[in-house]
């Protein structure tokens, strides 16, 4: 696809060539849509949807990285601050409170700031929002900085049966698309599953229609206490949400299951990713269709299980 891509076209052709592993197509869009909005103000959009870095180069410069999106889109692309700070002279990280003490575990980070509505606390020279950098660093597939674990965290102390694997479950996402999120009801056969020790990680449980009933429940965590938790377990199985990228970020063994249209960054017809060399991907065949994944899901924990236990 050229530069002269269409405003209309771009967004689709955008997702088609990540999906497709063509992101160096994919750079070229953005840098369409760059030159083209360069001068067009986008200060009153929801955060998330602003664009801030205008092509300025980073080197021995001060950088604010201003993360504008999602928990696990921080996450995921706090990996490129060591890959910034060989260029910049500072680099400055202003993002999500809660992920203050695990952030600052990442290298390459000379400050972080906590993330509010008004403006940074800091004096800066270019600043882009944080999943703006895989087009900044023009980023390809065999290029991304996919060294794990690049978050630490110390594991929580769990009860749990040494002789047994434990192993974790989330089944709700977030509201913005609820294609991600599974049933209660219907994930509930996992826990059923014996010879694992099961462990409800998924955020406001009882809220998310978990009724006490399977698995033991740390309780509400913290953001830095769910990562510690999620650092104890032997497996991770989740839906695309946080926990998918704090198992990842960690080098925690984690099955990410995936809705049939998925985001673009889980690519297309792959079950690895190439962000986290730790997780595998479990997608749907069909829209909408659950079972036959929970149902492969189940076949595959009856290896990982002997495996674990011998």
């Amino acid at each position: 696809m050229s530069a002269q891509v269409t405003e209309a076209a771009a967004p689709d052709a955008w997702f088609d060539h990540m999906r497709a592993g063509r992101w160096e197509d994919a750079w070229r869009i953005k840098d369409a849509q760059m030159a083209t909005r360069r001068n067009v103000p986008c200060w009153h959009w929801p955060r998330h949807e602003q664009y801030v870095w205008t092509g300025e180069r980073f080197d021995d410069r001060r950088v604010l990285v201003r993360c504008y999106h999602g928990l696990g889109d921080t996450i995921q692309f706090i990996r490129f601050m060591p890959t910034l700070r060989e260029r910049a002279r500072e680099v400055i990280v202003w993002a999500q409170p809660g992920l203050l003490p695990l952030l600052a575990t990442v290298k390459g980070v000379d400050r972080l700031l906590p993330l509010h509505e008004g403006a940074p606390e800091a004096d800066f020279d270019v600043d882009v929002e944080i999943m703006e950098l895989p087009h900044a660093f023009r980023t390809t597939l065999d290029a991304i900085p996919a060294s794990v674990p690049y978050l630490h965290a110390s594991p929580l102390p769990m009860p749990r049966d040494r002789s047994r694997p434990a192993v974790g479950l989330v089944w709700k996402a977030g509201t913005w698309d609820v294609r991600r999120s599974i049933a209660y009801p219907k994930i509930r056969r996992l826990l059923a599953i014996g010879g694992i020790d099961w462990f409800v990680l998924q955020p406001d449980a009882h809220a998310s229609g978990w009724q006490g009933d399977a698995g033991q429940w740390p309780g509400e965590l913290n953001l830095l206490d769910h990562a510690r938790a999620v650092k104890s377990m032997d497996l991770l199985i989740t839906i695309d949400s946080m926990p998918a990228h704090v198992a990842g970020a960690l080098g925690v063994p984690v099955w990410t299951l995936l809705p049939h249209d998925a985001d673009w960054r889980w690519m297309a017809d792959r079950d690895d990713s190439p962000w986290y060399p730790t997780m595998r991907l479990f997608r749907q065949r069909e829209p909408g269709e659950w079972s036959p994944v929970i149902a492969r899901i189940s076949d595959e924990l009856a290896s990982f299980t002997r495996d674990r236990t011998g």
